[in-house]
C-alpha cells in the first residue's frame, strides 16, 4: 500500500470513529437540536472555507466574492428542491448549483485571474456583488423576500460525510502534480511560468474546485435553514469566510478546519451575551492574530505520518 493510500485510511477511519462519536452524542441528548445547529453551521463552514483556501492560501488568488458563488448554490438547490421534494431533487440541486457556479467561475476567471493583488480582490469583489444584486432583481428568486418553504432535507451526517470528501478532494489536490504546480505560482509566479508552468490554467483550476465548493456549502445551508435571502449571502459574509483562512492559516487545510470549528464554538458561547458578542469575538480574533500573525497553523498540516511516528522504511516495506 501505497503512502498516501495508507495515509488516506487513516483519515477515513478517523472520521469514522467522530461520527460514531457525534452519533452517540445526540442520540443519548449530549448534543440538543441547538447544539446540532451549531454543528451544522460549523460544518458549512468547513466547506466554504477549505474551499475558499484553495483559491487564496493555495493558489496566491485573493478573492473576495466566495458568498456571492455559496448563493448560486442555495438558490439553485432551493428552487429544484421545492419542485422535487426529495433527496432526489436534493442531489439534482446540489449538481445544479455545482454547474452553475462552474460555468459563471469559468466565464469571470479568465479576465479576472489574469489580475494580481488588490485588483483581482476588488474585481472578484464586484462578481460577487453582481450575483447578489442579480438574485435581488429575478423573479425566480422571489427577490428581496427570498425563498421560503424549502424542505429540510440536509442533515448533519449528509454534511459529515460530504466534508470529508471536500477534504480529501483537497488534500489530494494539493499533493497532486496539479497542486504542487499551483503551489509555485503561488511562491513565485515569474519563477513558475519561466519553467513551463501554464498560470492561468493552475489558477482556474484552483478557482473552479474553491467555487464549486462554496456552491455545495449553499446547497446545505438552503436545505437545512428552509430560508434563504440575498442579504445572507453579501460582502460581510466573504469577509467571514475570508476571516476563518487568514485566522487557520492561509494554505492550510488543517487550519481552515480548525478555524472554522473555534469561530463557530466562539459564536455559541458567546450568543448569550447580545450586543457584547461582537465586541468579545472581535477581541478573541485580535488576540489570536497578535500572538500567531500567520495564523493558528501557518502554512503546517497535521498529516497522518506525523500523528503516528510512521517509519519511512516501514512505509516503504509496505
Amino acid at each position: 500500500m501505497s503512502k498516501r493510500m495508507k495515509s488516506i485510511l487513516v483519515w477515513v477511519v478517523i472520521a469514522l470513529i467522530g461520527f460514531a462519536i457525534i452519533q452517540v452524542a445526540i442520540l443519548t441528548g449530549w448534543i440538543t437540536r441547538y447544539y446540532e445547529m451549531t454543528l451544522m453551521l460549523i460544518l458549512i463552514n468547513i466547506m466554504l472555507a477549505v474551499g475558499l483556501n484553495l483559491i487564496v492560501g493555495i493558489s496566491g488568488q485573493l478573492s473576495l466574492g466566495h458568498a456571492g458563488f455559496m448563493a448560486l448554490g442555495a438558490y439553485t438547490t432551493g428552487i429544484i428542491t421545492r419542485m422535487m421534494p426529495n433527496l432526489g431533487g436534493f442531489a439534482l440541486g446540489i449538481l445544479g448549483g455545482v454547474f452553475l457556479s462552474g460555468i459563471v467561475a469559468y466565464v469571470v476567471g479568465i479576465p479576472t485571474l489574469r489580475l494580481k493583488g488588490d485588483y483581482l480582490a476588488i474585481a472578484t469583489l464586484g462578481v460577487g456583488e453582481i450575483i447578489r444584486i442579480a438574485i435581488l432583481n429575478l423573479d425566480i428568486t422571489n427577490g428581496a423576500r427570498g425563498l421560503s418553504g424549502i424542505p429540510k432535507l440536509a442533515t448533519w451526517y449528509y454534511a459529515y460525510i460530504v466534508v470529508v470528501l471536500i477534504i480529501l478532494v483537497a488534500a489530494n489536490y494539493v499533493n497532486s502534480s496539479p497542486g504542487r504546480a499551483t503551489i509555485s505560482i503561488r511562491e513565485d509566479e515569474i519563477a513558475a511560468e519561466s519553467l513551463g508552468i501554464n498560470i492561468q490554467k493552475y489558477k482556474m483550476i484552483a478557482f473552479l474546485i474553491g467555487t464549486m465548493t462554496a456552491s455545495v456549502a449553499g446547497s446545505f445551508h438552503a436545505t437545512y435553514y428552509q430560508l434563504i435571502v440575498p442579504s445572507q449571502f453579501d460582502f460581510v459574509r466573504s469577509i467571514d469566510i475570508l476571516i476563518m483562512v487568514v485566522l487557520g492559516g492561509m494554505g492550510s487545510l488543517t487550519g481552515s478546519i480548525f478555524a472554522a470549528v473555534f469561530l463557530g464554538l466562539l459564536n455559541h458561547f458567546l450568543a448569550d451575551y447580545g450586543s457584547l458578542r461582537v465586541i468579545l469575538y472581535a477581541i478573541a480574533l485580535i488576540l489570536v492574530m497578535l500572538f500567531k500573525p500567520s495564523g493558528l497553523f501557518g502554512r503546517r498540516e497535521i498529516k497522518a505520518s506525523k500523528l503516528f511516528n510512521w517509519k519511512k522504511k516501514g512505509v516503504s516495506q509496505s
